[in-house]
């Protein structure tokens, strides 16, 4: 039997190749990602008694393929102390190989063959946090693909029993493969964090709209009886927006707020501070006047923190999962303190609410949005399309064994 296999052969059920081929970023070799991702072939991983090997069908891109291309903020080496680091945070695929303690385990629901879902949260579920708290307070919490060595950018991938679900089967390989990190971060975003929640009457700003996690907080706010608003770079976006469920759309082009705060009480500030009250007009011309949104998604960072701790409502909150524009945050406290409003940082959710969100999904009440598919020889352009803002509408898939 071969040690190892073309990308998109796949070999018969079951046998492990000692190889396979892989995108690799080594800790010396950071840099954009059409130069960081590194095409090779690697020892295919062993997995011990509680994990699984899964064949990787679909893989999805997300913003933290970029920060471990970039190695920013911090090398994901750092997180697991290999020089090498396959990324990958979303999969979907075949079992393959499961672990002996599992297969002794009568409460283990899946089998060989097996067509699953991947997702990116790893706990230890032993710990109080994970039973009866919130996992992702685990001190064993681990977002797999970016904090561990083996993501699913490769033809296999070892996960947790833990990580997965079984594949809706009306979705595609490349749908199935690349929605839950973007959609399940935007579920504990609208919904971890009480008092500040989605709701009936409930009025959400989101940037980056038309994107991947965007596109879910717009269905999810949506389902919940409350109103969205999108922020996106066009029009056409917008009115894609629009046929998501956003009760509006505004094009941030046709603002200049955008940036590091100016200097309190300075020129620079007081112009600023007419754009900013600018947006927040354009805002109120949607939801009404003196209506301002109840939380705000920002996950763009740098660029546009300082405009979100301006108009988010009293008592609201401004909620992060990220930061794609620069991590140094600034803005002007007294909003905060004078206005009682909230920073939250939101990261992935727990299994629960990950279980809740596949039910939608299975009933066809949420659908998650791909809007382009790339090849397994594209996925350094795929990511660096990513960076560069590209016109994408949703989330970008790559095609690791299928070749549909």
């Amino acid at each position: 039997m071969k040690n190892l296999f073309d990308v998109g052969e796949v070999p018969p059920l079951g046998h492990v190749p000692a190889y396979m081929h892989a995108f690799v970023i080594h800790a010396d070799g950071h840099g954009n990602p059409c130069t960081a991702f590194k095409q090779e072939v690697v020892p295919t991983p062993e997995i011990g008694p509680e994990e699984i090997l899964i064949m990787v069908m679909t893989a999805g891109v997300n913003f933290n393929g970029i920060w471990a291309a970039l190695g920013k903020p911090a090398s994901p080496s750092l997180f697991h102390g290999q020089h090498t680091h396959i990324a990958g945070s979303d999969a979907a695929g075949i079992i393959w190989k499961i672990g002996d303690a599992l297969l002794a385990n009568p409460n283990f629901q899946f089998k060989v063959g097996d067509e699953v879902i991947a997702h990116c949260g790893q706990y230890c579920s032993r710990c109080n946090h994970c039973n009866g708290g919130n996992p992702m307070l685990c001190k064993n919490q681990r977002i797999w693909g970016y904090e561990t060595t083996y993501g699913s950018f490769a033809q296999f991938a070892k996960v947790l029993p833990t990580q997965l679900l079984h594949k809706p089967p009306h979705l595609s390989w490349e749908v199935a493969g690349s929605y839950l990190l973007t959609t399940a971060t935007a579920w504990q975003m609208l919904y971890g964090f009480s008092p500040n929640t989605a709701g009936p009457g409930k009025n959400v700003l989101v940037y980056g709209g038309a994107g991947g996690t965007g596109s879910a907080v717009i269905q999810l706010t949506s389902l919940s009886g409350g109103n969205c608003i999108a922020v996106v770079s066009d029009d056409s976006r917008g009115k894609w927006c629009m046929s998501l469920g956003a009760k509006g759309y505004i094009n941030r082009r046709m603002f200049k707020c955008w940036g590091r705060l100016p200097e309190i009480n300075t020129p620079e500030y007081k112009y600023y501070l007419k754009e900013v009250r600018a947006f927040g007009k354009a805002i109120w011309e949607i939801l009404g006047e003196g209506v301002n949104p109840d939380i705000v998604v920002d996950f763009i960072g740098e660029q546009t923190f300082p405009v979100s701790a301006y108009v988010v409502e009293k008592g609201g909150m401004v909620v992060t999962c990220g930061a794609s524009s620069g991590f140094m945050l600034n803005i002007d406290a007294s909003y905060l303190w004078m206005r009682q409003k909230r920073l939250q940082g939101s990261h992935f959710c727990s299994l629960s609410e990950i279980v809740k969100l596949q039910h939608l999904i299975m009933d066809g009440k949420l659908t998650p949005a791909v809007s382009r598919i790339y090849k397994w020889s594209d996925l350094p352009a795929a990511h660096e399309e990513m960076l560069k803002g590209g016109d994408h509408l949703g989330n970008l898939a790559i095609q690791v064994q299928v070749n549909s």
